[in-house]
């Protein structure tokens, strides 16, 4: 009897034990063996909206550690399209941070591109267009940029996802790649507001002289004013700080 007590109370104590023991399956610095356990816990989520969202931050953390192939898998689980959508922005953003050589660069656009033809619904799929020709103009694949955005039958995105590569070009200030990526927008409206964001952006870097160009071909009268205060402004509060 005394060795059945024993027993049971040494039973007692080791459950708790040994579920801590299962619980604790990886090294914290082993982020490999992380990943996994996190993808299979993912996996196990019922709420289709919260179990592609975990994929999506995962796919995302994993193009960030430049696993880029393990980032499509994930990318592959998930069903909502403007989530795949949003995770085609995350995992090209995540490939035009790595300074890689051109076919590389090619090689996994094109792997995000045939991914995003598999977007059955029209507005994510022409979404996720517009986030790989972000990503492009990130990586200064200006050519790629322009040749993805040229493919995108809606009207309205199309012109979006050029200014969207005219604003990237101009935060980097390479005002020659950012009129390019302009000219090709045929709506004056979506034009002249893609003017007035690149004037803006090289006037805050101090590059008004290309500020000024972005400016001239506005034909909207009060845009236009507004894009040549800017740079007087801009220009007063460098004089300021000096």
């Amino acid at each position: 009897m005394l060795k059945l007590i024993a027993f049971v109370v040494f039973m007692i104590v080791l459950m708790p034990l040994h579920g801590f023991a299962q619980d604790k399956i990886c090294e914290a610095s082993n982020r490999e063996c992380i990943f996994s356990a996190l993808i299979r816990t993912t996996g196990s989520i019922e709420n289709p909206i919260w179990r592609d969202q975990s994929y999506r931050e995962i796919a995302k953390s994993l193009a960030a550690d430049g696993r880029f192939d393990d980032a499509f898998d994930v990318w592959e689980k998930i069903e909502n399209p403007d989530t795949k959508a949003l995770t085609i922005r995350g995992i090209g953003m995540a490939v035009a941070d790595f300074e890689l050589p051109k076919d590389q660069y090619d090689a996994l656009f094109k792997a995000l591109r045939a991914r995003s033809e598999t977007i059955t619904h029209p507005p994510s799929y022409a979404i996720a267009l517009t986030y790989i020709a972000m990503a492009q103009a990130f990586a200064k694949d200006d050519e790629g940029a322009w040749a993805t955005a040229a493919s995108m039958e809606n009207e309205a995105l199309r012109y979006k996802a050029y200014g969207e590569s005219a604003e990237i070009q101009a935060e980097r200030g390479d005002l020659g790649a950012a009129m390019k990526s302009i000219g090709y927008i045929e709506s004056a409206a979506f034009r002249n507001k893609a003017y007035a964001l690149v004037s803006k952006l090289l006037a805050d870097q101090a590059m008004f002289d290309e500020a000024l160009q972005a400016a001239v071909p506005l034909d909207n009268a009060y845009k236009k004013a507004k894009a040549l205060q800017y740079i007087l402004d801009q220009q007063a509060a460098l004089q300021s700080e000096n």
